[in-house]
């Protein structure tokens, strides 16, 4: 069995040469359903490469590639984990606001993060902990 780790749950599917799977084990671990125009998840289809189907089978990793997400495996490939793309990533921090707080620069001046509002800031912390 095989452990594939996602942005929301833990699976064990049978999976070989890679993320090879069946359309049952995809749907599980993905959300996306195998159908003959690709993997479609209500009115959305992905269409995938020939190469990517094999009868009933799918192969996952090339089907996340093509969203844009993430594959990476452990070397002994038991292990495999699906990030979410990129787009879904910057969704969810375009709603975060991060907090107050006021801390002097090199010269002594305050700045307050909340003046900076609107505008692009680098931020850089180091601990020695």
């Amino acid at each position: 069995m095989t452990t594939i780790l996602t942005p929301t749950a833990e699976y064990s599917v049978a999976a070989r040469d890679g993320l090879w799977m069946s359309a049952s084990d995809a749907a599980k671990v993905t959300g996306w359903i195998l159908k003959p125009e690709g993997m479609c998840r209500d009115d959305l289809c992905v269409p995938l490469p020939a190469a990517a189907v094999k009868g009933k089978d799918v192969d996952v990793a090339a089907f996340w590639t093509k969203l844009g997400g993430p594959v990476v495996a452990a070397e002994d490939g038991e292990v495999w984990a699906l990030g979410a793309p990129a787009d879904e990533r910057n969704g969810a921090l375009e709603g975060l606001v991060a907090p107050d707080f006021t801390l002097p620069d090199v010269d002594g001046k305050p700045h307050t993060l909340s003046q900076l509002r609107g505008k692009k800031v680098f931020l850089a912390t180091w601990a020695s902990w």
